[in-house]
């Protein structure tokens, strides 16, 4: 097949296969890449599908299809559709030049403040860095932001993301949907599948080198010399805080990372909200992860501090609201509002009664086992029988989680979890389940008698279920209706399995048809939890999600709901700030979101929680920005609690409101525990001030910012080009009321586009190769969408979006869809001119010139060479990339016939030039063959070459000074590394347009 633009003879020369080359090959033009094994010549599709890279055999390789315009029908255009083809080029581009050069390939448009840890990054020659953001700031997309730019810049050739089991599906959706990057999960359930797709000789993480890991299924000792040795060069841990403990689980985590970090040039990326939390030992060892030398820094003196700030990055939401000249769209506020309840008359009597026989039972004279047993169980009980009814039938029908304990440690470590919420890792795995009260009963003389009792509790338990007799479950329906009423879709948080499935029935039944009720618990996988949401969501109308703290952590719910009803309090206040963070966080799109806690007043337990321990939370968080956990998780409090409760409280007649201020012993771990909460958050207060914007100085930052800016479009042309490429293939856009965005009808929108936007007339043509998918933002991305299903396009001038809405920024899908649709379609000439919105040739008549001026639009690639790996396999070798850059080029007449070349602040005035009216069409083939004719010109060609080297060496220096390590000390020890980049010219440039600027017609000088 000869290819467009060239003659039979041309198509039969063999072109020159040198990295950055143009070349000709099965029916496509392709672009050399670097790396070419002997024989074969790697190369990518010049459309920048990544999915197409191959190896080509030298004798099929010919002289490019690509070539100049040409002046024939049809293919001249007016001002509006050149300057739609120099927009779209720019953002097409998914081989960025400049030293950020992931950005031009990713699903998502970072905040200005979520580039500075990418920054910090590119100043290390090996990244060893901890981002310690606030909750809901965006850390996975700063992690994820690091490891795409190595692998793309080739400074690491795998990448493993450690976390626990249940973020391992939402860090798997966000590097593919956000960051183009296909990882496998690697979890209990999939790990053989996996293996057996291993071929011999190779590992694991060879066969697939983007992998998110369960840390608590690698720290396995069978597992972790393995993981040892065949772990990728760049690792990110999330929630890294929960390495770092006394615990046995902590101490696993810290010996897998520990043997992980030891190896110099392993990039590694630590990511926690709690980096510090007041426990000065946890953050030496968290930072002594990074390099042995900084777990014995001392924050207080400035020369340690300096050495820190280089690796340590934390932030609060205030700091980053307005940071630079971007403002970040948080919730103003969370509204909070604390509601009470009495329990009823029937259902008092009942706790009342639970209450005696749990005092009874542990004041027997049992073993020291047995009264453990004993006591965990029926602090169990009492929980659950405050939770629901539900939950107080399961736990009094089942076997008692603490009956399996062997020892005094186990009984302690088991009831802890199960009745205080106190484990030694945060996880919520597991803890929403009822752990049961039924012990061994036959060693203690009246088991029969007890049994019974127990069985008679569960009769009871049941008879109280329903709104009728449950005072709270009815309060509750009352809150979610106003809550409905007032425009915000709850989400309801309970302790237990049994409670939310409970809460979930009876709210359905309530709520009828204003809403749809489902319920999210332990009960479902990891896996299927996500999917349960979205099922929920998918539906038209108001929605109402139950959830036990499963949901507390990782995932993100702020695009559908905007409330938080604490049905449980939790006797772990982080895990209330958790719960709020599903929704207050970046992407809501409420001013305000909601908190509503309900408490009882009859026992007196709900509303010491809420005093010593959750308004105490809140109070410190709202003084130093951050949350500080509690100290030891608030042990000696709540076993004063307990102990109040079940050994020193009154006589079984007594009333049942609990009067634990005259309790000396709870008062005192009371006073202990908020004077040690009180230092660390002190503590906590002073690493911020120095950290919170890491070691960059802001006017770095700003003039780093600016050249990215320039250099993938400002938001403002994003939008224009957007909107006047959908009119101009007949969309009637319509701009919305509500905000600067506007809506587009698929309708008109050519074939072409459709598919690109991946939206099909029939489902089944989703499963063409190369077919693509639906360019949502949101959980429904990748899902195949019809023309009926999706009858119009939603854009948005900002972040946040609804769900099937796009953001008008250059890394949107759908935005990166219609660009890449309108340069493709302006190369090919078959197509219909209606179907055809950009051209590469025009004239445009216009008062903004003095004389005849002609703007050249060139697409140049270069080749860079980026610093060489210090230790590994690839020691001492740089890594070679081609990247491309869209150039303008202007030159204008002079009166004695000469041509004078415009500067950059010409060329960018001469853009925003507007034509007067349309030319005739005699006076376009005359400006336009002229033009053509001028390109063949010695001068033209060499001053085309000359740009590429000026261009390459603003390159060279832009990845030089993003390089450079803050401080004078930095910057020496990075001069040798620095040294080693170099960036030039690949080949002759794309000449992709020419357009002519006239002051009357045929009246250029």
């Amino acid at each position: 097949m000869t290819p467009p633009g060239t003659t039979s003879a041309q198509a039969g020369t063999p072109a020159p296969s040198a990295p950055g080359n143009l070349v000709w090959a099965r029916g496509r033009d392709w672009v050399v890449q670097p790396g070419s094994p002997g024989g074969l010549v790697i190369a990518q599709p010049l459309d920048g599908d990544r999915e197409f890279v191959t190896a080509l055999f030298p004798h099929e390789i010919r002289e490019p299809g690509f070539g100049r315009p040409r002046a024939i029908p049809g293919e001249v255009g007016d001002f509006a559709s050149a300057g739609l083809l120099r927009t779209a080029l720019q953002i097409a581009a998914s081989h960025g030049a400049g030293p950020f050069r992931s950005l031009a390939s990713i699903s998502v448009q970072p905040r200005q403040y979520q580039l500075v840890p990418l920054m910090m990054a590119l100043r290390m020659d090996t990244v060893r860095l901890l981002i310690g953001d606030d909750v809901g700031i965006g850390k996975t997309v700063e992690a994820a932001l690091i490891g795409k730019e190595l692998l793309e810049q080739g400074s690491a050739s795998g990448m493993v993301v450690l976390c626990s089991p249940a973020l391992a599906e939402q860090w798997q959706s966000e590097l593919r949907e956000k960051f183009g990057l296909e990882a496998e999960l690697v979890l209990p359930s999939t790990a053989a599948r996996l293996q057996k797709g291993v071929e011999q000789g190779q590992t694991l993480f060879q066969r697939y080198p983007c992998t998110v890991v369960s840390t608590d299924f690698i720290k396995q000792a069978d597992r972790r010399e393995a993981f040892h040795r065949t772990c990728p060069d760049l690792l990110i841990v999330d929630e890294a805080h929960t390495c770092v403990g006394a615990g046995t689980g902590h101490q696993q985590r810290y010996e897998l990372l520990s043997a992980l970090a030891e190896r110099e040039d392993r990039h590694l990326v630590l990511v926690t909200a709690t980096p510090h939390s007041g426990d000065a030992h946890a953050f030496a060892k968290l930072t002594g992860l990074l390099a042995p030398s900084l777990k014995d820094l001392d924050p207080s003196l400035p020369a340690h501090r300096d050495r820190l700030a280089r690796h340590f990055v934390q932030r609060r939401r205030r700091d980053i609201r307005t940071y630079l000249d971007q403002d970040t769209p948080f919730p103003k506020d969370r509204k909070l509002r604390e509601v009470s309840y009495q329990l009823g008359t029937e259902y008092a009597q009942f706790v009342r009664d639970v209450l005696a026989y749990a005092r009874e039972q542990v004041r027997r004279p049992d073993g020291g086992l047995q009264q453990r047993h004993t006591w965990w169980s029926v602090l169990n009980l009492l929980r659950c029988v405050l939770s629901s009814p539900a939950a107080a039938v399961a736990t009094l029908t089942a076997r008692s989680s603490v009956a399996a304990a062997r020892s005094d440690e186990e009984a302690d470590r088991i009831g802890r979890a199960a009745a205080l919420e106190l484990v030694e890792d945060d996880a919520t795995e597991g803890m929403d389940t009822v752990h049961g009260t039924l012990l061994n009963t036959d060693d203690i003389g009246d088991g029969a008698r007890s049994r019974r009792k127990l069985t008679a509790f569960a009769a009871r338990a049941e008879a109280l279920a329903g709104p009728d007799t449950d005072a709270k479950l009815r309060l509750l329906v009352d809150e979610v209706k106003s809550l409905l009423v007032d425009g915000y879709d709850p989400i309801v948080f309970c302790r237990f399995i049994p409670t939310a499935e409970y809460v979930s029935q009876h709210l359905a039944e309530a709520l009828g048809r204003s809403a749809h009720v489902d319920s999210v618990t332990g009960k479902l996988h990891p896996d299927a939890r996500q999917a349960r949401v979205d099922e929920l969501t998918d539906k038209r109308g108001r929605h109402v999600l139950v959830a036990t703290d499963c949901l507390s952590e990782g995932v993100n719910l702020q695009d559908h709901f905007g409330a938080v009803l604490h049905y449980d309090l939790s006797w772990n206040p982080t895990r209330h700030e958790q719960r709020e963070g599903r929704v207050d966080r970046f992407g809501q799109a409420r001013e305000n979101v909601r908190s509503v806690t309900l408490f009882d007043t009859d026992t007196g337990i709900d509303g010491l929680v809420l005093n010593v321990l959750i308004r105490k939370h809140r109070d410190i968080a709202d003084q130093i920005g951050v949350v500080v956990p509690i100290p030891n998780g608030g042990d000696g409090v709540l076993r004063a609690l307990a102990n109040s409760l079940l050994v020193r409280g009154q006589g079984v007649d007594e009333q049942l409101a609990l009067d634990f201020g005259t309790d000396e012993l709870f008062s005192q771990a009371r006073e202990q525990l908020h004077r040690e909460w009180d230092s660390a958050a002190d503590r906590e207060s002073k690493v911020l001030t120095k950290f919170a914007q890491s070691g960059l100085r802001p006017d770095e930052v700003r003039a780093e910012l600016q050249a990215l800016r320039q250099a993938l479009g400002e938001p403002a042309d994003i939008a224009d080009f957007t909107r006047e490429t959908l009119k101009a293939l007949g969309s009637a856009v319509r701009p919305d009321p509500r905000s600067t965005g506007f809506t587009a009808p698929l309708g008109p929108l050519p074939r072409g586009l459709r598919h690109r936007l991946g939206i099909y007339e029939d489902p089944d043509q989703s499963e063409a190769p190369g077919a693509a998918r639906a360019p949502s933002r949101t959980a429904s991305k990748g899902r195949v969408r019809t023309a009926a299903a999706a009858p119009e396009l939603v854009f948005r001038q900002d972040l946040p979006v609804a769900a099937g809405e796009h953001a008008l920024f250059r890394g949107d899908p759908a935005v990166r869809a219609v660009a890449r649709y309108v340069l493709d379609s302006a190369l090919d000439r078959h197509l219909s001119e209606h179907d055809r919105p950009a051209r590469r040739l025009g004239v445009i008549r216009t008062t903004a010139v003095e004389a005849r001026t002609v703007l050249l639009l060139a697409r140049y690639r270069f080749r860079l060479s980026l610093p060489p790996r210090r230790t590994g396999d690839d020691q001492g070798k740089p890594h070679e990339l081609i990247a491309e850059d869209a150039q303008l080029l202007a030159w204008r007449a002079t009166d004695t016939g000469a041509r004078e070349w415009l500067t950059d602040d010409e060329i960018a005035h001469l853009l925003r030039a507007t034509p007067d009216r349309n030319t005739i069409p005699s006076m376009r083939e005359q400006q336009i063959g002229r033009a053509l004719g001028e390109l063949d010109e010695s001068e033209v060609e060499q001053r085309l070459a000359a740009h590429g080297r000026v261009v390459a060496g603003r390159l060279e220096e832009a990845h030089k000074r993003v390089r450079e390590a803050a401080g004078e000390r930095g910057r020496a020890r990075g001069a040798a590394a620095v040294r080693d980049i170099t960036a030039d010219p690949a080949g002759e440039p794309d000449l992709l347009g020419v357009y002519v600027y006239v002051k009357r017609p045929g009246g250029s000088r």
